[in-house]
This record gives C-alpha cells, sequence and structure tokens, in this order.
C-alpha cells in the first residue's frame, strides 16, 4: 500500500480490523496481502505538515512498520523445503503420511515460517487451478485443555461451517469437517501451538487420538510447530512415539543480528527503532533507517 498522508487525516483512524488467520476469510487475505509501501516525505515536506497530519503520517510509518516483508532465513527455506518435499510425497501415499514438527523456543519464527509454508503452498495451488474454489491450506491453532470435540470445532471454524448446537456429538462435527476438507481438495494442514498436547494426560491422550483419526481420514500432510516440544509431553508413551515415527524434525533458534553474532546490532540498526525516530523508515534492502527519499 502507498499511504497518502492528506486522505488518511481526512478519513480518521482506519478500521484495520481483519479476521485471524485461524478462520478462511483471515487467512485469504494473508495469503493474498501485497508488501506494505510507504512513501518517505522530504524533511522540508514533513516539516510543513500540521500536527494532525504529522501524527496521520506517524500512525502510518507505524503500520507500514508492523507488516515488513519476512525475510527469508535458513529456516524458513528449510520449513518451505522440507514442507514442499513431503505434500509431493504424500500425494501418491494410501497408508500413513509423512509429517513434520517445528519445534524451539519461543520467538524463533514458528509461527512465522508455518504460515509462510502455507502460504507459498496456497499461491502455488491457485496458479495451477486459478478458476478453482479449492481450499489447498487449512491452519488451526490445537486448543488449551483440549478434548476431541474442541479439536473438531477449530477446524469447524476455520472452515465457516453453519452454527453447531450442542446437539451435534463429536462424530458429527468430525464427519462434516472431514467431509468439506475432501471435497475441497485440502492437501496441507497446519496445526500451531502443538505443545498444549500432553500425552501424559488423559485429556491429552484422547486429543492425540482424534488428531491421528483426522491424519487417517484426510489425504493431507500435517505440519505443527510448537514450543520446546520435545520436553512438553508431546513424544511420551505409545502414542508420542508412534506420532514422533511419523513426522520428521525442523528446529528452530535465535537468529543473530550480525553475520558473526559477537555482539548485538545497536538501536537505530533494528526495525523497531524506526518507530521512534522522527520520520525514518526501515528499509529492507539497506538493513538500516533511513530518513531521506531515494535520490
Amino acid at each position: 500500500m502507498v499511504v497518502n498522508v492528506e486522505d488518511s487525516a481526512g478519513e480518521g483512524p482506519q478500521d484495520s480490523w481483519t479476521d485471524p488467520s485461524t478462520r478462511l476469510e483471515g487467512w485469504r487475505r494473508f495469503v493474498e496481502a501485497d508488501p506494505a509501501v510507504l512513501d518517505l516525505l522530504p524533511e522540508q515536506q514533513w516539516e510543513a505538515l500540521s500536527p494532525q497530519l504529522r501524527d496521520a503520517y506517524d500512525e502510518a510509518r507505524i503500520a507500514y512498520h508492523s507488516e515488513l516483508q519476512v525475510v527469508r532465513t535458513s529456516t524458513v527455506k528449510e520449513i518451505a523445503h522440507e514442507g514442499r518435499l513431503l505434500t509431493l510425497l504424500n500425494q501418491r501415499e494410501h497408508g500413513a503420511r509423512r509429517g513434520m514438527i517445528v519445534s524451539g523456543q519461543w520467538t524463533t519464527g514458528k509461527t512465522t515460517a508455518l504460515k509462510q509454508l502455507g502460504r507459498t503452498h496456497e499461491l502455488r495451488v491457485r496458479q495451477r487451478y486459478p478458476d478453482s474454489d479449492r481450499i489447498p491450506v487449512v491452519y488451526i491453532t490445537a486448543p488449551p485443555k483440549g478434548s476431541p470435540r474442541k479439536l473438531a470445532l477449530e477446524f469447524a471454524r476455520f472452515l465457516g461451517l453453519p452454527v453447531i448446537s450442542p446437539r451435534h456429538n463429536t462424530t458429527d462435527v468430525t464427519s462434516a469437517v472431514c467431509q468439506v476438507m475432501i471435497e475441497a481438495r485440502t492437501d496441507l494442514v497446519l496445526v500451531d501451538e502443538i505443545h498444549l498436547l500432553n500425552h501424559a494426560t488423559t485429556a491429552g491422550e484422547d486429543l492425540s487420538d482424534h488428531l491421528k483419526y483426522f491424519t487417517e481420514h484426510l489425504p493431507a500432510t500435517f505440519v505443527y510447530a510448537g514450543i520446546n516440544v520435545e520436553k512438553s509431553g508431546l513424544f511420551t508413551g505409545l502414542r508420542g512415539k508412534q506420532l514422533a515415527g511419523r513426522c520428521i524434525m525442523v528446529r528452530t533458534g535465535a537468529f543473530p543480528l550480525t553475520p558473526s553474532g559477537s555482539h548485538w546490532s545497536p538501536p537505530w540498526r533494528t526495525p523497531s527503532a524506526c518507530t521512534g525516530t522522527k520520520r525514518a523508515v526501515w528499509s529492507s534492502s539497506r538493513n538500516t533507517c533511513i530518513s531521506e527519499p531515494a535520490a
């Protein structure tokens, strides 16, 4: 988007509400979103702005920094590559399909890499089948203190199925979800926050059994992401060993801000620092804040 300061100020605060990516419409908006673009004002023009227009410009700068393009780190590339291979290998598989687990500490890019995998896959499917109404990717998060019914409802909410009443039991919901996903040609399922599934508890065992039911009844590749899943109880017991045997593991870690990793970059070398610097915006190509338009 190219932000027009005067238009933004005239309209007042923009309605930036969007559905979460755990809903079909929100996911499609995420897939279709273009990288944000902001016109950097020359200093003289910026100084001539009224307080109202200057506030609008600052809001536009902050919005721009919140939508910066994802950097294709080695982890993002590895997950995209492995995910692509798995979807291809599973296309002709009639038995147990191979999956992938993305594990690492918090804020190491697990969800980002997971969603980028889904976005790349969906764009590829759209390019191959431009006029179809497929739902190639489903993205959900594991429900906290989950149960089989809660898991089935997460899938149902993403697909936008009609309101499900208490009269519908877990089997009814699961059957409806599987039918819709098969008809929509879903071939990649992303399950985030999988560390919430603990095989050491009865509820975790039930949830795991139900998730296994989905993997066996859907012709799709399942990719999971969670915090330190090796220590969360995910691989505990017979069910955990079975899950580990069917999935490859990709680990994420902290990414150094400098090539050597010997020291941190100064504050002005990070995108977040630009939001508090007068007029400045982050330049991905230069890897620094800039305060003057390109010549």
